[in-house]
C-alpha cells in the first residue's frame, strides 16, 4: 500500500494533536473530588415499607397537588392506573409478591410495597449534567427542583439518573420533565409535602434530614414484635400512634449510595425484591464525571490542542492537494 506526502502529513499531524492531549492529561490527572455534603437545612421524607398499607392515597394526593392528569395505562379514562413513573406520574406504590402473598414484609409467599419518587439526591447526577441548570439543588434544603422555561429538552436527566427517576412527557406538543419536587410550593405556604399529609400510618414521614436519622436508628434498634410508638405526616408533629415493631433487613435504602439521598427507605424484605438498583458505589458519579470534565476543559487546553492539529491537517491537506495539481 503506497502513502504519499500528503497522508503522511494528515497522519503526522493527527498524531501530534493526539500526543499533545494525551500529554496535557499527564499533566493535569483527574481526581475524583469528594461527595457533596448534606446541605445544613436539609429537608426529606423516611418511607417505611413496613408501615405501608397499599391504599395509594399518596399517590392520589401527589396528582391533585401538582394537577397531574390521568395515567390510563390500560386505554381508557375511568380510573388512573399508573404502573410506573411517567410524564404523568411522581408518586407510585408498588408491591413485592411472592407465592401466597401471605405474609406480610416477608420474602417467602410473602408481599411488600415499595415507593417510587425522586430520592433527591445530596449528589445528584442530574444536575451535574444539565447544561442550562434547568436542574437544581437548593443549597439550603437540599430540593432537586426543575425549571420547565430552562429547559432545552436534552433528556440528559433523563439518561444520567442511575435511579431511574425523571420522565420526558413525550405525548404533549410542549413537553416537560415530569418528577417530584418535595411539593416545594406547599412548603412555601407553610404546609408539607401531600404524599406525608395524607398517609394513614405514617409510612412516610417527613422532617428535616437529621431528625429523619435519629427516627431511622430508633427503629432500627426497636426489637421486633415488641409495641412502638409511630408519628404521623411528621417526624415531630405528636400525632402518633402504637403499633408492635417489624423486622428491618439492615440496608436503609439511600443511606449511602451514590453520596445518599434525602429521601430513605427502611423495609422488611431486601431491596433488590422490588427491583430497586442495589450495590452502588458510595462514591457519587457527579463527583467522577465533574472531575474529568475539569481535567479535560482546563483552560481548554485538550480542545486547543486538538483544535489545532486539526486546522494544521486541514490546510496542509488544502496545501498538498493544490501542489498535487499543479504537478
Amino acid at each position: 500500500m503506497s502513502c504519499n506526502r500528503r497522508d503522511f502529513m494528515r497522519g503526522g499531524l493527527g498524531g501530534a494533536a493526539a500526543a499533545a492531549a494525551c500529554a496535557t492529561l499527564g499533566a493535569s490527572p483527574a481526581e475524583a473530588r469528594e461527595n457533596k455534603k448534606v446541605p445544613g437545612n436539609a429537608i426529606g421524607l423516611l418511607y417505611d415499607s413496613t408501615l405501608c398499607i397499599g391504599c395509594k392515597a399518596c399517590m392520589s394526593a401527589c396528582k391533585t397537588t401538582n394537577e397531574l392528569p390521568l395515567d390510563d395505562n390500560v386505554g381508557g379514562k375511568l380510573w388512573d392506573t399508573p404502573f410506573e413513573l411517567s410524564g404523568k406520574t411522581y408518586t407510585v406504590i408498588k408491591v413485592y409478591q411472592d407465592g401466597t402473598s401471605v405474609n406480610k414484609d416477608q420474602v417467602k409467599d410473602g408481599f411488600a410495597h415499595i415507593k417510587r419518587q425522586c430520592l433527591h439526591c445530596i449528589d445528584p447526577s442530574c444536575v451535574s449534567v444539565c447544561p442550562v441548570k434547568a436542574m437544581t439543588k437548593n443549597p439550603e434544603t437540599g430540593i432537586v427542583s426543575y425549571n420547565a422555561d430552562a429547559c432545552i429538552g436534552c433528556r440528559y436527566c433523563v439518561a444520567a439518573c442511575p435511579f431511574h427517576v425523571p420522565q420526558f412527557q413525550y405525548d404533549t406538543p410542549f413537553p416537560r420533565i415530569a418528577k417530584c419536587q418535595l411539593c416545594k410550593e406547599e412548603l412555601a405556604k407553610g404546609d408539607i409535602p401531600a404524599c406525608a399529609k395524607v398517609c394513614p400510618t405514617g409510612a412516610t414521614l417527613f422532617g428535616s434530614y437529621n431528625a429523619l436519622s435519629k427516627e431511622i436508628e430508633r427503629r432500627k434498634d426497636m426489637k421486633p414484635g415488641e409495641a412502638n410508638v409511630f408519628p404521623r405526616r411528621t417526624v415531630d408533629s405528636g400525632d402518633t400512634y402504637e403499633r408492635a415493631a417489624a423486622h428491618y433487613t439492615e440496608e436503609v435504602y439511600g443511606a449511602k449510595a451514590l453520596g445518599g439521598t434525602q429521601v430513605r427507605y427502611l423495609a422488611g424484605v431486601p431491596f433488590d425484591k422490588f427491583d430497586l438498583p442495589v450495590g452502588l458505589p458510595e462514591r457519587s458519579y457527579a463527583s467522577q464525571s465533574e472531575s474529568m470534565q475539569e481535567a479535560l476543559y482546563s483552560g481548554l487546553t485538550v480542545p486547543a490542542a486538538a483544535f489545532a492539529g486539526l486546522m494544521l491537517a486541514a490546510y496542509f491537506g488544502t496545501k498538498n492537494l493544490h501542489d498535487d495539481e499543479e504537478g
